[in-house]
């Protein structure tokens, strides 16, 4: 598998963009996609510096979003990222589409090219997760939506959360990483780092 199908500008490439939303915030306090950011809300941010990188866009799990196409969790609820992640998949497959960016909805800070550089470090890997020299981003990455077979089985056979780690699937199948400077990517999981951000204009 290459990376030929996405190696087009950005916005015209085969790729499906994938917010996902379906957490439950537990330690933001309230409902993080909704959070004030700026003059707009913390999704919606997420979804203007996503958009102009993909064909489409999707929202996965969570409530209804203004604007925004938001597709259930496959197979269920309360199934992690990977269920935001399967439901991406099949929808990905459903419009045609070879290729799924994954981006969390509390991603207030990632590059414009994050696409462009994730297919770049795919090499003949069916998927590419960001990572920077301190931490992982695996909910930053870009998957090919041909996996979305083995992903149903690889969740159907899970017995824990932790056997539900998007890690743990992207070995399985012969994932990799792609390197990101420090202070490229940034996560909301409190109020306060919210707060700590500077407003998108």
């Amino acid at each position: 598998m290459t990376a030929d199908a996405i190696a087009t500008p950005a916005g015209t490439g085969g790729v499906l963009g994938a917010i996902l939303a379906g957490g439950q915030s537990r330690r933001f306090g309230s409902d993080k996609a909704a959070a004030p950011y700026g003059e707009t809300t913390l999704i919606d941010h997420v979804a203007r510096l996503l958009a102009p990188q993909v064909k489409a866009l999707v929202v996965t799990g969570g409530a209804a979003r203004p604007g925004l196409e938001v597709v259930a969790d496959r197979p269920a609820p309360d199934l992690g990222p990977l269920g935001g992640l399967n439901a991406a998949l099949h929808a990905a497959l459903a419009r045609g589409l070879p290729w799924v960016v994954m981006v969390p909805c509390d991603a207030a800070t990632f590059p414009a090219d994050l696409v462009t550089r994730l297919s770049a470090g795919l090499g003949d890997a069916p998927a590419a997760l960001a990572r920077t020299a301190t931490r992982g981003h695996p909910t930053l990455s870009l998957w090919s939506s041909a996996l979305a077979p083995r992903l149903d089985a690889f969740i159907a056979d899970a017995r824990t959360p932790r056997d539900r780690s998007v890690r743990r699937w992207a070995d399985s199948i012969g994932g990799v990483t792609v390197e990101f400077a420090d202070g490229a990517i940034a996560n909301v999981n409190t109020p306060a780092d919210l707060s700590g951000l500077e407003p998108p204009r």
